[in-house]
């Protein structure tokens, strides 16, 4: 008599499904960024594009736009397991979000993290307060990109289950304060402060940008796909305010005004 398994015949890690483009083009960036920083005549345009204290000494500012994609150092099959875990969370939250919140979502925790960051390693620097051997160090990528990720997962499914190292069950809304716990560690270890308060400010944009939605009703669940609507819904009413202060226009409700009277064809 045959018996039934109690075990899944497969277990995917949210790998399955399709992939999304815009990630999967994430990842190949970060890849090959990554290989090129161990070859000498390579090395020089990975090198251009991280965070550096060149943004303030000499106006390199497209560094800000850049350094989210660009993966440096020696990481080995760390560096694999990150490309991984920006993967597992990186779908969810693109599919949540879809391609236009997911880049403004990007967009924003990377400008503001690098602004915050290069500030205060300028500050630092020109008061002479405290010397930092290597800035920026906790903002390499895909580490910054899985910051964002997670806050953002975390913020969406607040009540959702997530095994850290893949053992531990813990609540994603606490993977918030472990992000933070980490990147204060790193500090202990690398003296980074610009790199911490970057971390921080990705944190704490990437939870405002999904909690800007909007509430869901108590007692429904939060999810990135309802968050998106509301998103959207938020943006399109700013627009339509903007339109009418720039224009003069003037909304006019029938039920509040007593002067217009509804036709026999409103309902």
């Amino acid at each position: 008599m045959a018996t039934r398994n109690p075990f899944p015949s497969r277990i995917d890690f949210g790998l399955s499904g399709p992939a999304p483009r815009d990630l999967l083009a994430i990842l190949a960036v970060l890849f090959v960024t990554f290989s090129l920083w161990f070859f000498e005549s390579t090395q020089a345009i990975p090198a251009a594009l991280i965070l550096s204290p060149e943004v303030w000494r000499t106006a390199q500012v497209w560094r800000l736009a850049t350094y989210p994609f660009v993966a440096v150092g020696g990481g080995g099959i760390w560096f694999l397991l990150e490309l991984l875990i920006l993967y597992m969370f990186g779908k969810d939250v693109y599919f949540g979000l879809y391609r236009r919140h997911f880049w403004r979502l990007i967009a924003f925790s990377a400008l503001g993290a690098g602004l915050v960051a290069v500030g205060v390693h300028a500050l630092l620097s020109l008061t002479g307060a405290m010397s930092i051997p290597q800035p920026f160090v906790l903002m390499l990528a895909p580490r910054f990109l899985v910051v964002i990720f997670i806050a953002a997962f975390a913020t969406a499914h607040a009540d959702a289950t997530i095994l850290l190292f893949f053992i531990l069950p813990i609540r994603a809304r606490w993977f918030l304060w472990i992000e933070l716990l980490f990147a204060f560690v790193g500090f202990l270890g690398s003296h980074d402060l610009p790199g911490f308060l970057g971390i921080c400010t990705a944190v704490g944009i990437s939870f405002l940008y999904i909690r800007s939605s909007g509430s869901i009703r108590k007692g429904g669940r939060r999810t990135l796909r309802e968050m998106r609507l509301r998103l959207e819904r938020w943006w399109i009413q700013k627009k339509l305010e903007r339109n009418r202060r720039k224009r003069g226009f003037r909304v006019i409700d029938g039920d509040k005004d007593r002067n217009v009277r509804k036709g026999p064809w409103v309902n």
